[in-house]
């Protein structure tokens, strides 16, 4: 006995969707991109920093306070935050404050927070 491999009864493709699909298809580089910009948000520790700064810019020290995790930690996740251009920085004096990067950041956080709460 094998197994059963579900057939479709059709044998001709919707070719107007598919075509359609396919136009719109961005490139394969972009997919991965877009891909590697979900990864960052897989690890909870980065999620808790953006969601701190979603309320509010803070320097490195405080995120490290509020989070109860060395500032060590706390950098390097904000550097891998940076390089996705998730967070952004000003320095004043000596002190760096980071903050999201734009109000796309904020969109993506609040909308995944409603998800989650439905």
């Amino acid at each position: 006995m094998g197994i059963s491999v579900p057939h479709c009864e059709f044998i001709h493709a919707h070719e107007d969707v598919v075509a359609k699909v396919t136009d719109s298809m961005p490139d394969d580089e972009l997919l991965y991109d877009l891909a590697e910009l979900y990864k960052v948000f897989g690890d909870s520790t980065r999620i808790k920093i953006l969601y701190v700064l979603f309320e509010s810019e803070m320097c490195v020290c405080d995120i490290a306070q509020l989070l109860n995790m060395s500032i060590s930690a706390i950098s390097h996740q904000l550097r891998v935050l940076k390089q996705s251009q998730l967070v952004k920085f000003r320095r004043e004096g000596k002190t760096v404050f980071y903050s999201l990067a734009d109000e796309h950041v904020r969109l993506i956080l609040g909308q995944g927070m409603e998800h989650i709460c439905e």
